[in-house]
């Protein structure tokens, strides 16, 4: 057992999670009760060897509906690991650029790619962290109990780009967040986060019972959710499972229409007819409320 793993059993089961009134789509109901143990994570060589065909084993259908000032879409996403890029470049790596052009919006890494895939011991000087609980360990990126002081990329964003990562949740409450143009210094004030610079996206958010992703509030009437329904036919209802590689697409391509995709199926998308951009919304990080979670092989790429 790993000294952190240790520390996870030491400290027992989760605490009640973020505080939140359930929103008007919520299903009632109790979910089935799983183990509270946390999930053993696989290794980076299980991850990277993971089959395409394992994640994409399910036919996805795609649906369509509207809310108020904003253009949604949503798609069916299998369950299963995620196949994420199987080559890894040093850490905090700026690479050539293969699909940005000329013009493209300029951040710290110009017109290359960065990638980030945590093989180290430190954080190191590409990052913020607004708690001391982000930590590496084992070439990953997790935190524990971070009560939504997340952490934050110090380059910056292009205003169009494309943001790739693996998220891994290590206890059933799911809750895998990540935040896009947001303004790289900020976190939750109080219990609940309505006081965001950026976009969210959350993966099996409140306690495994929603897939969100939100404008600057994540707890907002305005945010887009699918609930989860484990006894649904639905695959994107599904709820998130322990130990499993998610992975995670982030694009804006056009200044305005943010789509979120996951193991390579469009989940949803927000047209916003006032784009989060320009100075104060020009970073991107992770989060999470009180579940064990982790975070690996990130890459942006400018659109």
């Amino acid at each position: 057992m790993t000294q952190r793993a240790k520390a996870l059993a030491d400290a027992g089961p989760t605490a009640s999670g973020d505080l939140d009134v359930p929103g008007p789509s919520a299903k009632r109901g109790a979910l089935p009760i799983l183990s509270t143990a946390p999930a053993k994570r696989p290794s980076k060589s299980a991850r990277a060897a993971a089959s395409i065909d394992s994640v994409l084993s399910g036919r996805a259908t795609v649906g369509v509906f509207a809310v108020p000032g904003l253009l949604v879409s949503a798609a069916c996403v299998p369950e299963g690991p995620a196949t994420g890029d199987a080559s890894a470049r040093p850490a905090g790596t700026v690479a050539p650029s293969v699909s940005s052009t000329a013009g493209a919006a300029q951040g710290a890494q110009g017109t290359g790619v960065f990638e980030d895939d945590f093989n180290r011991s430190a954080l190191g000087p590409d990052w913020n962290a607004l708690s001391s609980k982000w930590a590496i360990d084992e070439g990953q990126l997790c935190v524990r109990a971070a009560r939504n002081r997340g952490v934050w990329l110090n380059r910056p964003l292009p205003q169009n780009a494309r943001i790739e990562f693996e998220a891994i949740a290590e206890a059933p409450d799911g809750d895998l967040k990540a935040e896009l143009w947001g303004d790289g210094r900020s976190g939750a004030t109080a219990a609940s986060y309505t006081n965001a610079t950026s976009y969210l996206v959350i993966l099996g958010g409140w306690k495994n019972t929603k897939h969100v992703l939100a404008r600057l509030d994540e707890h907002g009437a305005d945010r887009l959710e699918i609930d989860v329904d484990p006894d649904s036919d639905d695959d994107r209802a599904r709820p998130v499972a322990p130990g499993q590689p998610y992975r995670f697409r982030i694009e804006r391509r056009d200044g305005r229409t943010l789509s979120w995709s996951v193991n390579d199926v469009e989940y949803l998308e927000l047209s916003d007819p006032a784009p989060l951009s320009g100075p104060g919304h020009e970073h991107m990080g992770f989060n999470a409320w009180d579940a064990p979670v982790c975070f690996d092989n990130l890459r942006i790429t400018p659109l």
